[in-house]
């Protein structure tokens, strides 16, 4: 019988990780998942903390028996920032969005890799990022599209550096999802304007987020290593 997955998610209680913990446990893997909060199955802590990352894998390997074979990097912010906000404004709303979406992503997966190379059997590491990687985002969102490009630079500089210690690394860039962010960001934006511009016709479910983010973690073949999968509708293209 092949042996259960032991996997870590980010940023689990709501939304596309929400979605990704049940694509997982619908395939039978073993799931431990990290919110702002503890929480049954859940492990609380603050990623704008520059030491909680490190300390986080610690606890999520504890959890899975010491034993970790896939890290999915969802957790994340898409807070804005104005151009004219004044400068201590400006550099601290850069400075939580990097911390959040990319040191954090980068702490744990450093663990990741250090855990893989280990145990001397390969594992998985998934990233979500962001259409905005590629193709940028509002005026207000410098920080958030730099924060995501980095995660795909890591991404493939992870996957180029380690495949033959059998460590695949993975990234998923969805576009506008419809979760409690994409939500606010359609609502501010004039949502009908938005959707004219997705040639699907809709935003993505975080059901179909999680169905890439599943696949890549338990299924996609090694050779697959360092591909980024955009879930977009059509709304951008490369």
């Amino acid at each position: 019988m092949a042996e259960t997955a032991h996997i870590f998610v980010t940023g689990s209680t709501r939304g596309i990780g929400r979605a990704i913990v049940e694509a997982l446990e619908s395939k039978g893997a073993r799931v431990v998942g990290h919110g702002s909060r503890e929480a049954a199955g859940v492990l609380g802590a603050d990623l704008s903390d520059p030491a909680a990352a490190d300390a986080l894998w610690d606890r999520a390997l504890a959890a899975l028996d010491g034993r970790i074979d896939a890290l999915v990097n969802n957790a994340g912010v898409f807070e804005p920032v104005a151009v004219d906000a004044p400068l201590d404004d400006w550099q601290a709303g850069w400075a939580r969005t990097m911390q959040i979406n990319l040191q954090a992503s980068a702490d744990l997966s450093r663990r990741a890799v250090l855990h893989f190379r280990e145990r001397g059997r390969g594992g998985r590491i998934v990233n979500i990022a962001s259409r905005a990687a590629y193709r940028g985002d509002s005026p207000a969102h410098w920080h958030y599209a730099a924060s995501k490009a980095g995660m795909v630079g890591m991404t493939k500089s992870i996957a180029r550096g380690y495949a033959r210690e059998e460590i695949l690394a993975f990234a998923v860039c969805p576009g506008f999802t419809m979760t409690g962010m994409a939500e606010d960001y359609l609502a501010s934006r004039g949502g009908d304007k938005l959707l004219a511009d997705i040639p699907l016709g809709r935003v993505a479910t975080p059901q179909e987020v999680a169905s890439a983010a599943a696949y890549l973690a338990l299924e996609a073949p090694p050779s697959m290593t360092g591909a980024v999968i955009d879930i977009n509708g059509a709304s951008y293209v490369r």
